[in-house]
């Protein structure tokens, strides 16, 4: 079960994951959540380096796929102008969106890595369905309710066994 809720990377910040890194490991496409992923919960606009960094994937041939538990609205207004599709309602960690996900994408699991914030959606769902899956460290910002109450407290005791593996201060590391 413990393996199911470690990401195979760790990074401190999205920005941290570059394409070489992702090709080395086959990687073709990344499922990104959104919220303190990509974007603060409490922003409604991507800042310039997420957008470039985001656009920079684009250019250099990975396909890119919100999966989001949050509404059609919200997702919709951050990803139409960049032309990044999306999977909404998701209810993370079920495997539904995941599969949506690689089937808009036409991909399979061994080439696309999921990305996010929380172990108990993004990561546990990505190793479910044997996706490369790499933990960020939230962005700063607000956090849905929930997300505070339940997830994060859940997560302390995962996260400080990931942390005796190795430190964030290499900028990134590999879990497994």
């Amino acid at each position: 079960m413990h393996r199911l809720l470690y990401p195979r990377m760790y990074v401190p910040s999205i920005l941290e994951i570059k394409p070489e890194e992702l090709r080395k490991n086959g990687i073709k496409a990344l499922l990104l959540d959104l919220d303190n992923t990509i974007v603060p919960r409490d922003r409604d606009k991507f800042s310039p380096e997420i957008t470039a960094w985001l656009q920079e994937l684009k250019e250099t041939g990975f396909q890119l796929c919100i999966v989001s538990n949050n509404s059609t609205s919200r997702v919709n207004s951050l990803a139409a102008p960049l032309q990044i599709p999306c999977v909404v309602r998701a209810v993370k960690p079920l495997r539904q969106a995941f599969v949506r996900a690689l089937d808009l994408l036409g991909v399979t699991a061994g080439e696309t890595a999921v990305v996010g914030d929380q172990i108990f959606t993004d990561i546990l769902g990505g190793n479910r369905l044997g996706l490369f899956t790499i933990l960020v460290v939230p962005m700063e910002g607000k956090e849905f309710w929930a997300t505070k109450l339940i997830n994060r407290r859940l997560e302390k005791p995962v996260l400080a066994r990931i942390s005796r593996r190795v430190s964030l201060k290499d900028k990134k590391y590999y879990v497994r």
